[in-house]
């Protein structure tokens, strides 16, 4: 049976959120806190610069 494109849309997302997921646990960042801190910034992100902050090791300090 071959899988629909939605499916493997629905992957590709997944395995996304697991990366960045295990990416923020790997530098010590709590998970929840830490993707709770992307969703709320992400839409106010104008530059690459502000986004690249977002990411788990640029985050400083932990997540807060």
């Amino acid at each position: 049976m071959r899988r629909s494109k939605k499916c493997v849309k629905n992957d590709a997302a997944n395995a996304n959120l697991y990366s960045l997921i295990e990416t923020a646990k790997a530098n010590g960042i709590e998970p929840y806190a830490y993707l709770r801190r992307v969703f709320t910034n992400l839409a106010n992100a104008q530059r690459v610069e502000q986004i690249e902050t977002l990411l788990p090791w640029g985050v400083k300090g932990g997540v807060g």
